[in-house]
């Protein structure tokens, strides 16, 4: 145990920023992993995603459970969504071996770009929470929504609680602080999803795992406390530097054939 003491500790400051920056805007997942692969590099992949997932996953719980608590936005939509994300999220996980990522990379650069351009363009988006009224074509709306979003979260992950935030406010009008709260409970049957396969065929390393789960959840509370202070401007301006790192990311990783 004392070998794997400084990368403990490593991982564990990791998982705190980790649990702050997801709980806030999304994107944890951009901290925590490359955190892994880079002090944990004997241990194969499986096993760091899986280490991964455990951790986010009880950090995302507590930020669903605290914004929950404090935010009020419509659940119908939001638990059917949750409810095909967590089926279509082991469905993607098993089909990791089939499709090629890289085939995957491009057309998420484009979303991507796509998603940042509309946001600057209107500048008054998320600013307002001007809820639509919730029907059939609405709950129909968010199983689809739910399903594309807990596919690609199983397949691929980078950006889905930015895809989320972003698809709560375009379809079903709320404010970037409401759109985060809802991707939060969306976001937890995801990472469910995918620990319903990791848990099960021994590819999450406790040692690590646990330590790193008890650290994501005080940044999260720490995340939300951000968010819920500074009120949708600063998510706003959160989520828009966020998805510039993503679209920076994953055009150097396509460019660089990573």
């Amino acid at each position: 145990m004392d070998a794997l003491f400084p990368e403990l500790i490593w991982l564990v400051c990791v998982a705190f920023m980790a649990g702050l920056v997801d709980a806030a805007v999304g994107g944890g997942g951009l901290v925590q992993l490359p955190g892994l692969f880079t002090a944990l590099p004997q241990h194969t992949p499986a096993a760091l995603l899986g280490t991964n997932k455990f951790s986010s996953f009880f950090g995302t719980a507590a930020a669903g459970w605290r914004y929950a608590r404090n935010v009020r936005f419509p659940w119908a939509p939001v638990l059917f969504a949750a409810a095909t994300a967590f089926v279509f999220s082991f469905l993607g996980a098993t089909a990791v071996t089939l499709l090629p990522r890289d085939a995957v990379r491009p057309l998420i650069l484009a979303l991507l770009i796509a998603m940042l351009a509309y946001t600057l363009v209107k500048k008054d988006f998320g600013a307002l929470h001007r809820p639509r009224d919730v029907g059939r074509r609405e709950l129909g709306l968010a199983l689809l929504m739910g399903a594309a979003i807990g596919f690609y979260d199983g397949l691929f992950g980078p950006g889905t609680g930015s895809f989320l935030i972003f698809l709560f406010i375009r379809f079903f009008g709320l404010d970037f602080l409401r759109a985060t709260a809802a991707s939060k409970i969306v976001n937890i049957a995801t990472n469910l999803a995918a620990l319903s396969f990791f848990v099960p065929s021994g590819h999450v390393l406790l040692a690590f795992a646990v330590p790193m789960a008890v650290a994501n959840v005080a940044g999260a509370f720490a995340g939300t406390r951000l968010a819920l202070r500074g009120g949708t401007p600063v998510i706003r301006k959160l989520f828009v530097t966020l998805v510039v790192v993503l679209i920076a990311k994953m055009g150097w990783d396509t460019l660089a054939g990573v």
